[in-house]
Formats: C-alpha cells, structure tokens, sequence
C-alpha cells in the first residue's frame, strides 16, 4: 500500500485536483462509459479537467489542502467502462457467428 500511495503522489495528476479517471485517455470504449454516468459526476469531471488545464496552462499546482488524496480518490468511471467493454466484446462475439 505504501508504494502504491508513493506512486499516486510521484503522478501528479492529484496536485492538478484531478482522480485517477480523469487521466484515461477517451477512446470510444471511455466515451460510451461517459455518456452512461450520472450527470452530476459528468459536471464535476468537466470541472475538475477545466481547472487542471487552466493550472497546467499558468504552470501552477493547487494549494497542497485541495490536492485529490489517495484515500479520497473514487473510481467513479472504471464500473462504467468495465461494462462497456463487456457489452462490446459480447457484441463482436456475436457479429463472428
């Protein structure tokens, strides 16, 4: 746990405000699973990417109290995409019969 805590800090994505999700780059399969979440975790992501990129642009970080910490840090999309995927497989297997 230790190093995976180090690993998240060392990132950097957290000094930004942002969690983990937000990083994943938005490929077909991500954008599917961002059209299926709901629309007050939609608003919070857009939030949060739109000040990391005004922060990233000043070459600025948050002040350390508003930094995402590893604990607080919610996998709100991963459920989301994992049944995207599944459903896509599911659906390529069929097309193959």
């Amino acid at each position: 746990m230790g190093i995976r805590k180090w690993y998240y800090n060392m990132s950097g994505f957290n000094k930004l405000g942002l969690m983990r999700d937000d990083t994943i780059y938005e490929d077909t399969d991500v954008v599917e699973a961002l059209r299926r979440i709901p629309e007050n975790q939609y608003n919070d992501r857009v939030f949060r990417v739109k000040r990391a990129m005004d922060l990233s642009m000043k070459q600025q970080i948050l002040p350390k109290e508003q930094w995402t910490k590893f604990e607080e840090d919610v996998q709100y999309l991963s459920p989301y995409l994992k049944e995207v995927v599944q459903e896509r497989k599911e659906k390529e297997e069929w097309m193959k019969n």
